[in-house]
Order: structure tokens, then C-alpha cells, then sequence
């Protein structure tokens, strides 16, 4: 199959799907203190949120490059989140796309629900990446989450604050293999906007031959429910310079659709 076809096929099912999104009204939302479905991401790294039984979410990513992705997830029960995604990078754009090796998995399962004392624990895996695949090292610019193990606690401070930690295991390793940390919080600002900031230690991307430079990524971003279900974030990503040989600050767009059946 061409990659002319290859495109083709991928703007069809992404219009099929957005389409079926759309046929019903939503109410749901992701963000903003009227949130009606947790966040299950802080940007690229996961939180300890879910999609309740019955619940979707379909999101289109668009990132540096003329890249593309589109992820669609469903709550096939309380306490279990699945996902798929495929994408590639210079989708957009003049000349061929660089499809990713292999499309994303995403599976979650919600060990322990928040209470007053304890935050929210699942624990997961995830095969997909943030950014351009890069072959030569067999890697997203961002790796990524691979197993990992996420706890997520929401207090109530001027709207809501949730404060999560979290670490992965990527099986993105031939570059660096360890085990890795990070930290993250997201507040909302009124009923619709919520702000996050994530820094993720970059333990498994800071050795000689990583792309990392051994200080880590600090990523920020801004959410704002558009209303029947869609939400578009913005994102700012690698914003202390850590990678090696890649430019300093990211810009990236997500646009998401949730509902249920």
C-alpha cells in the first residue's frame, strides 16, 4: 500500500469516527470544575483517572513537524480504560508521512478508588509515544509510558487541585532502560479551563547515547471545554531545554471528543 493510500485510509477512519462522535449530544466534560470525566493524562504521562463504564473518548493530537494521531478509548467497565491509537509525523504537509512502526495500546485497571485519606491508584500499560517516531534509536521523541503505576489525590482549593505521582517502566530501552518518576498537578480555573504542569525526571532518557540531557522535561499546558463534549488543550512541552538535539520548546494541539453510549 502507498503512503498516499496509507493517508487516505487514516483521514477516513478519523472522519468515520469524529462523525459518530458527533451524531449524539454530550454533556460530558474533561476539564473546568463542571467535569464530568476524569483526565487521564497530565501531558504524554498517565494519571490514575479513568473513563467510567460506557464512556468514550475520541482525540485528535497534531504536533510539531506536521505530525497527526488520533487515539480512541473506551471504559469497558468501572475500573478498566482501553484504548488504540495510530498517527505519523509529517501527515500534514508536502511529501510522505512517517508512519509510526506500529499503532499505540493503552489498558488501565483502578486498583483503589479516592476516599478522603487515600488517592486514586491504577496501574497500566501503554505503548504509544508523544511526537515523531525516530527510528534510528527505535523510539518516540517523547517516550512511551510503558507499565506504570499512577495515584492521583483531588483536594478542593479555589475549584479543585489534583496532585499525582507516578512511575514507568518504557519499553522503549535501546537508548536507556531504566525505571523512571514523575510528578504532576492540574487545577482548574472555573467551570470550563483547567491549567496542568508535569515534570517527568526523564530517568529512562538522560544516558550518553539518550536523547535527553539528564535534567529532565517540565511540560505545562491549558484545557478549555468547548461545550457538548469537546475539549481542546494546548500544550507547551519541554519548556527547560532537555533534549540534546532536538529544539527547545514543543507546541502541540489535542482536541477531544467524550461521550457515552
Amino acid at each position: 500500500m502507498t503512503a498516499f493510500k496509507r493517508t487516505l485510509i487514516s483521514f477516513a477512519i478519523l472522519f468515520v469516527l469524529t462523525q459518530s462522535a458527533f451524531a449524539q449530544s454530550s454533556e460530558e466534560a474533561t476539564s473546568g470544575t463542571k467535569a464530568t470525566i476524569e483526565p487521564r493524562y497530565l501531558y504524554n504521562l498517565p494519571t490514575a483517572g479513568m473513563l467510567r463504564r460506557g464512556a468514550y473518548s475520541v482525540e485528535g493530537w497534531f504536533f510539531a513537524g506536521g505530525g497527526a494521531m488520533s487515539t480512541v478509548s473506551v471504559g469497558l467497565a468501572e475500573r478498566f480504560t482501553f484504548g488504540v491509537s495510530y498517527g505519523a509525523g509529517n501527515l500534514i504537509g508536502s511529501g510522505s508521512p512517517n508512519w509510526n512502526p506500529l499503532p499505540g495500546v493503552m489498558a488501565r485497571y483502578r486498583l483503589i478508588d479516592e476516599d478522603l485519606q487515600l488517592p486514586a491508584v491504577a496501574i497500566g500499560f501503554e505503548s504509544q509515544g508523544r511526537g515523531n517516531f525516530i527510528e534510528g534509536v527505535d523510539r518516540y521523541e517523547r517516550k512511551s509510558p510503558g507499565f506504570f503505576v499512577a495515584a492521583t489525590k483531588n483536594f478542593e482549593f479555589l475549584g479543585f487541585l489534583a496532585l499525582t505521582g507516578g512511575l514507568n517502566y518504557s519499553l522503549e530501552r535501546k537508548d536507556d532502560g531504566s525505571l523512571n518518576f514523575y510528578i504532576g498537578a492540574e487545577k482548574t480555573i472555573g467551570r470550563e479551563v483547567s491549567i496542568y504542569a508535569q515534570y517527568d525526571f526523564g530517568l529512562n532518557d538522560n544516558k550518553p547515547q539518550a536523547l535527553g540531557d539528564g535534567n529532565g522535561f517540565l511540560d505545562v499546558g491549558v484545557r478549555v471545554s468547548l461545550g457538548v463534549g469537546l475539549m481542546i488543550e494546548l500544550n507547551l512541552t519541554n519548556i527547560n531545554d532537555n533534549f540534546k538535539n532536538i529544539p527547545a520548546v514543543s507546541r502541540s494541539v489535542r482536541i477531544e471528543y467524550v461521550s457515552a453510549f
